[in-house]
């Protein structure tokens, strides 16, 4: 490793960034100096600028354009001590897609096609409580407190914890899986024991089960947690509930899923229908009011 390297990777365990931030950092550096064949430190502002260019012009999402934006700035004004404000780079602004969520129907047939018992007991977890795929690999045995039913989340998003609900079906699943497997320390370890399933490969299994299912939507972990918040949004549970739940910094995030919530949608009243509603006849005990009285 190049001291540079190792600087750049002290500074951002200094920031205390999650290791997931830390390690899209570092790739992000590392394309930026293959692109141009050189060492960074031999890179500047004009050369970021070329880069981010490039990034727009080969089609990659805005969000990944916006992480190689602060990656590359970080790089710049931390390690490097290049004074440049983060001004300087234009930040883009995304597009908001709708998220893609599954019907009742298609979750239990999701399931159903699931037949291996750890990647399904995962699926059940990741939908069940709402949780990322770092949050589902993440979890340790002592996290399922069964006495409180609740299951804690070790810092999520943001670096913080929080807690959710353990679902009673879910905690049957866990149990099973538990006396079949017996996992020691991580809840879903991976080939090695003492290091948990990776996140990648959690994403290709969910990916492998909905096409397995014969589902015409792609599924991936964050579609299960966005299924889990629109289904508990038609099911009336309040908006602030779901925030805390889901870990959402912000409300106007969690607002997005009142958007999705189809049940909802749809029983929703359009004013056409009142403008062009027949009028309701005039009962009989109303037509006896108006007569008049007989003398």
């Amino acid at each position: 490793m190049t001291p540079l390297r190792r600087r750049f990777l002290d500074d951002l365990r200094m920031r205390n960034l999650s290791p997931h931030t830390q390690d899209a950092y570092v790739r992000v550096v590392a394309q930026f100096a293959r692109h141009f064949h050189r060492s960074p430190d031999q890179l500047g502002r004009e050369q970021i600028r070329e880069y981010l260019l490039h990034l727009i012009r080969r089609g990659y999402a805005w969000d990944t354009y916006n992480q190689a934006r602060c990656a590359l700035h970080f790089f710049c004004r931390v390690t490097r001590g290049k004074d440049w404000p983060l001004e300087h780079l234009p930040c883009a602004k995304a597009p908001k897609r709708l998220p893609v969520v599954l019907s009742r129907d298609e979750v239990r047939q999701f399931f159903a096609a699931a037949r291996r018992p750890k990647g399904r007991t995962m699926l059940m977890t990741a939908y069940a409580a709402g949780l990322r795929a770092s949050e589902v690999v993440g979890l340790r045995i002592p996290d399922i407190d069964s006495r409180r039913m609740l299951i804690r989340v070790r810092e999520g998003k943001g670096q913080k914890d929080r807690y959710v609900m353990l679902s009673p079906v879910l905690l049957e699943a866990l149990r099973a899986y538990w006396l079949r497997d017996r996992p020691t320390d991580w809840l879903f370890p991976g080939a090695d024991p003492t290091k948990p399933v990776g996140r990648e490969t959690f994403t290709r299994v969910c990916i492998g089960v909905g096409q397995h299912a014969g589902l015409s939507k792609r599924v991936t972990p964050h579609t299960l947690r966005h299924t889990f918040a629109t289904h508990l949004l038609e099911d009336g549970v309040d908006i602030r509930t779901i925030q805390a739940l889901l870990g959402h910094r912000s409300l106007r995030t969690t607002a997005l899923y009142t958007f999705v919530a189809p049940e909802k949608v749809a029983a929703t009243k359009s004013p056409l229908d009142a403008l062009f509603a027949t009028p309701a006849p005039p009962t009989a005990s109303a037509d006896a009011c108006s007569a008049p009285v007989a003398e």
